[in-house]
């Protein structure tokens, strides 16, 4: 997401206690920054304004979630690249927020040949366990991989009981399942950077509808998707109503300009209810579980 410095201010300003004007923050973070339930809106005639209900934890919400906003509200008497070189030269390693683990997680069910930092590399993580990416601007995959982003840690842990659901939703193709977790940009520039298909598995509300149109189709256009199996309408008649009821007040004006993404959208309006995608994970009784609330 670019950050501008009109915005940039903004966001200082809030972090800093301050009340900001909506017109002065961007609409689609500031939907964000709503659903998270980090502003409270504050109405005065026909302006709205906004201010952060905890501004510290706006402040840590912003810099792990952010790259570019990753020292936002921090003094920074010096520049550092590494934790390391603030010790030897202060001792504190801490001075200056700096990241210390980049990178991504990946995961497959199946051997997967790619490379890194040009050299062979296999993904093939035993069950039970997965893969992190730190020098992910040396990690290359071919073209024929389909990448897969999970945004739930649950279903991204455990995706050999969700194989038969992508083998028959996506094909029998190479998968390569990837996680935003720890939050920053490095998986999308990752994804910006190479020419695969990016299919998005989130969860099957309107929240997550905006997540994936904000973070990855405005970046990544028609190579990438919204994963939307075929018996979602079905899933749809029982699941959470507690929950679209609470992001409908946030969403209701969700309009979508993919005909089949806003088919989606109009499901979840018609039964007024939200599936979680943990729901798809294979139990031993492959039984559906579902929330009548």
């Amino acid at each position: 997401m670019k950050i501008s410095k009109t915005l940039m201010n903004a966001l200082l300003q809030l972090v800093n206690g301050e009340t900001v004007a909506a017109s002065l923050l961007r609409k689609d973070f500031t939907d964000i920054l709503l659903a998270e339930g980090m502003l409270t809106v504050q109405t005065h005639g026909s302006r709205r304004s906004f201010r952060a209900i905890d501004p510290f934890g706006l402040k840590n919400f912003l810099q792990a979630h952010y790259e570019e906003l990753r020292t936002i509200g921090d003094e920074m008497p010096q520049s550092y690249e590494t934790r390391s070189e603030q010790a030897v030269e202060t001792g504190n390693s801490k001075l200056v927020k700096v990241r210390s683990c980049p990178g991504f997680p990946v995961n497959s069910y199946q051997p997967l040949p790619c490379s890194l930092n040009g050299k062979p590399f296999v993904v093939n993580p035993p069950e039970g366990s997965f893969l992190f990416i730190d020098n992910w601007q040396q990690f290359a995959i071919p073209e024929d991989i389909i990448v897969v982003g999970i945004e739930n840690m649950e279903n991204f842990r455990m995706i050999r009981q969700q194989r038969q659901l992508f083998e028959k939703e996506v094909g029998n193709v190479p998968l390569l399942f990837v996680s935003r977790y720890p939050q920053s940009t490095d998986l999308r520039n990752w994804l910006q950077g190479i020419p695969n298909k990016y299919v998005h598995f989130g969860d099957f509300d309107l929240a997550g509808i905006l997540i994936f149109l904000t973070e990855f189709y405005d970046y990544l256009g028609d190579r990438s998707t919204f994963f939307i199996p075929s018996d979602i309408e079905q899933r749809l008649t029982f699941g959470s109503q507690t929950r679209y009821n609470v992001q409908f007040v946030r969403y209701h004006a969700l309009h979508c300009d993919l005909p089949y993404l806003q088919s989606l959208i109009d499901l979840i309006n018609k039964y007024h209810r939200d599936y979680d995608q943990e729901g798809y994970i294979e139990l031993k009784d492959n039984s559906l579980h579902y929330d009548k609330n």
